[in-house]
């Protein structure tokens, strides 16, 4: 019988390699930063968020969210919230905008920075 023979697959690895892709730590942080800037922006103190319509036509809060949006809103500024119906209740959409406190705004434009 001849020499036994093993297939064998080295895979070589550096040291700091922590099993991500490349560049997803840079993306993951850049997306907490943006997460961390709109949660500043919709803060509690900052301003509230105002019910622009509460219906349980889904096409009418369509409408008016592309209104919002053709007006110049903000994406981040808008929120939807869907209040799941159950059998006696049918589902209801309410579109919200956030609103910043006015008393802060003039605040901010006044600041040094």
């Amino acid at each position: 019988m001849g020499a036994a023979r093993s297939n064998c697959l080295a895979v070589l690895t550096s040291d700091s390699d922590s099993g991500q892709v490349p560049g997803q730590g840079k993306r993951r942080r850049r997306q907490e930063d943006g997460r961390q800037r709109l949660a500043a922006r919709a803060a509690p103190d900052a301003g509230q968020w105002k019910v622009v319509v509460e219906t349980r036509d889904q096409a009418e809060m369509r409408t008016r969210l592309r209104r919002l949006r053709e007006a110049g809103v903000d994406g981040s500024m808008i929120r939807i919230d869907t209040l799941c119906g159950r059998l006696g209740l049918p589902t209801t959409y309410r579109l919200s905008c956030f609103v910043t406190d006015p008393a802060r705004e003039s605040e901010h434009e006044h600041s040094d920075h």
